[in-house]
This record gives structure tokens, C-alpha cells and sequence, in this order.
């Protein structure tokens, strides 16, 4: 699980709700959050690639959230910033009776990490979490 990025991304949605009628500018969010515009505007173009987010270019511009914060599940958020596939992890010996095996076994328990991330995650909204603050 890359937690910066989802971290990242989450904190632009609960801003997004918390501010729901203003269009925020990524420099507001990156002063949130504490990191670089650029780092926001990187997630914000995956969020918007995902549907979550709405963007108004112009000097009035920014952005909000696309659809409703109750509509919203945390594991769409991370679905959208999380890498889809692993991948190899080493160039294993072929021949050893270890080696043969191990990129597909590694393959194996991270899906099923991932897949409990996941089924976690599909019980919370954007807007449980967001109503969690005091």
C-alpha cells in the first residue's frame, strides 16, 4: 500500500467536502497538506481521471468534489492511486526449486493483502471518514 498517496489524495477529498461550494486552488490544498502544488496537481489529475473530482480552469477556477462525498468509497480512492499490478520482484534462478516459485507465491499474498485493503475500505465513504474529524 503506498500510503503517501493515498494519504495525499485523501486529504484533497476531505478538503474538497469540507469546502464544498468554493473551488479550491492547489496551492490551498498544498498548504494543507504541507507538500508542493505540483505533488497536489499530480493527484488531483489521477482523482479527476477517476471521476471523483471536477476541475474550472480560469482565475476563479480550481477545484471540488464531482459527485456527492456520501457516494464516495474509500477504496475508490485508493483503487484509483494505487498501482493496478505489483510486478516481478527479482530475476529468480528458474532451476532452483525456490526461485521457480517464489515471484508467483509473493504475487499471491500481496493480492490477498491487497484484497483485504480493499474489502476495509468499501465499508468507509469519503464522507464517514470526513464527519470523523472534530
Amino acid at each position: 500500500m503506498n500510503n503517501l498517496r493515498f494519504s495525499t489524495a485523501l486529504h484533497i477529498l476531505v478538503l474538497l467536502d469540507y469546502f464544498d461550494t468554493d473551488w479550491l486552488s492547489s496551492d490551498l490544498i498544498a498548504g494543507s497538506i504541507g507538500v508542493n502544488p505540483v505533488i497536489v496537481r499530480k493527484e488531483i489529475g489521477t482523482l479527476r481521471d477517476a471521476g471523483l473530482i471536477d476541475c474550472k480552469r480560469g482565475k476563479v477556477g480550481g477545484y471540488r468534489l464531482k459527485k456527492s462525498a456520501s457516494s464516495i468509497l474509500l477504496s475508490e480512492i485508493y483503487n484509483a492511486v494505487h498501482p493496478k499490478h505489483i510486478g516481478k520482484y527479482n530475476e529468480t534462478n528458474p532451476k532452483c526449486p525456490v526461485g521457480m516459485q517464489m515471484n508467483a507465491r509473493l504475487e499471491d499474498v500481496f493480492s490477498s493483502v491487497e484484497s483485504g485493503i480493499t474489502a476495509q475500505l468499501e465499508g468507509h465513504t469519503l464522507r464517514s471518514f470526513r464527519e470523523s474529524f472534530s
